[in-house]
């Protein structure tokens, strides 16, 4: 008696929920059709132009662009500046200006590059 109670009320319920569907089947079918006319299209374009994200991201891509022309003028002043000789020229060894070579008595121990000349 219990088993079939308990298939009743199962056989109820999935048709109790399949009965709460709201679609409807030939509405699904059919396609919404879109058409504008030109002066529709025109003001639809017009506000999206106004929107205010548009303006946000306008000013984004301005600031993006000032801050890449000033990494192009200081790796412009980085590059003039490692055409120095004291960068350029291995000899120097890291000082600003070229060690002196002393003779082999007189040589002494440099704190900066940690070389003796």
């Amino acid at each position: 008696m219990r088993r079939v109670f308990l298939l009743v009320m199962l056989i109820f319920i999935g048709a109790v929920a399949l009965a709460q569907d709201s679609r409807n089947p030939e509405a699904a079918k059919q396609a919404p059709e879109l058409t504008y006319t030109p002066a529709q299209l025109a003001a639809m374009r017009k506000a999206v132009a106004e929107h205010p994200y548009t303006k946000y991201y306008e000013r984004l891509v301005v600031d993006y662009q000032k801050r890449m022309k000033a990494n192009v003028k200081k790796r412009d002043v980085i590059a003039r500046k490692m055409e120095k000789p004291q960068y350029s020229d291995p000899t120097y060894f890291g000082h600003k200006r070229k060690p002196k070579k002393r003779p082999v008595g007189k040589r002494k121990f440099c704190k900066e590059c940690e070389i003796v000349h």
